[in-house]
């Protein structure tokens, strides 16, 4: 089974060697899933949270409108496998030629994922597996991440 996630926030934990480490988090199933990003890709998906426009397009930015300028569109994205403590993404779209739908998957990084969905306002959905390995109670986070 998959649920629908919303992104919480961007967070920082403390890495074993007592560096920060910047995650992006999600509530599913009433429980929030910490994935630990880069620094950049922390700002990429603030930055799509925030809605703020820059002059030039972003990286995600560009892919969304080339996507979108080859008839195609990002239908969802689904966390749904964890391997050796690595969270894999997929994006579902679609590409309309004539008329006619084909569906498309892509691997990709859950970040990449997201930041995608952010732009797109199109579900990001995690699976029963992903949550019950990884997901934490809300009580464990020392944060508020209620708007």
């Amino acid at each position: 089974m998959k649920h629908r996630a919303v992104v919480r926030g961007i967070g920082v934990g403390v890495g074993e060697d007592g560096s920060n480490v910047p995650a992006v988090v999600l509530e599913a199933r009433d429980e929030f899933l910490p994935i630990v990003i880069t620094s950049d890709q922390a700002q990429a998906i603030q930055l799509g949270l925030s809605g703020e426009q820059f002059e030039r397009p972003l990286t995600h930015d560009l892919l969304v409108e080339m996507v979108t300028e080859f008839g195609g569109a990002i239908d969802s994205i689904r966390i749904d496998d964890l391997s050796n403590g690595t969270f894999l993404a997929k994006v579902d779209a679609e590409r309309y030629h004539d008329g006619e739908a084909r569906s498309v998957v892509f691997d990709a990084r859950p970040s990449d994922a997201i930041a995608l969905a952010i732009r797109v306002d199109c579900p990001i959905l995690v699976s029963d597996d992903v949550l019950d390995a990884a997901g934490q109670s809300p009580e464990a986070f020392d944060a508020d991440f209620d708007e």
